[in-house]
């Protein structure tokens, strides 16, 4: 199952956007005020050191799930802090990609749309 599989049942329609550049994942999560239900974000390195878009997800007002593949917490010691943390509703982490689905599943939760 992916999040596709989890929320697309449930009649959300999922925007993807993958990039390497911070300045186009804020522009993403600007574009999603007042149009998304919830954002599931993979922040990758900018986990550690993204004030932009920790600001950016902080004005967005509705459910952000953080996900992470791998457990930051088992790896090393600077990646045990995350600037989304704060401002994320709920974090899923160390599942693999398992926690796509599970992210999407969290978001239903969160909508009280779980069934």
């Amino acid at each position: 199952m992916t999040l596709r599989s989890v929320l697309e049942p449930a009649g959300m329609v999922i925007e993807h956007v993958q990039s390497n550049h911070e300045g186009v994942l804020i522009e993403a999560v600007h574009a999603a005020r007042g149009r998304a239900a919830a954002i599931v974000i993979n922040p990758g390195a900018f986990t550690h050191y993204g004030w932009g878009l920790h600001d950016a997800l902080a004005a967005f007002e509705a459910p952000i799930v953080e996900l992470h593949l791998s457990n930051p917490q088992r790896r090393e010691r600077w990646r045990h802090t995350s600037v989304v943390a704060p401002v994320a509703t709920a974090m899923i982490c160390g599942l693999g990609g398992a926690g796509y689905r599970l992210a999407g599943l969290a978001v239903l939760e969160l909508l009280g749309r779980s069934g």
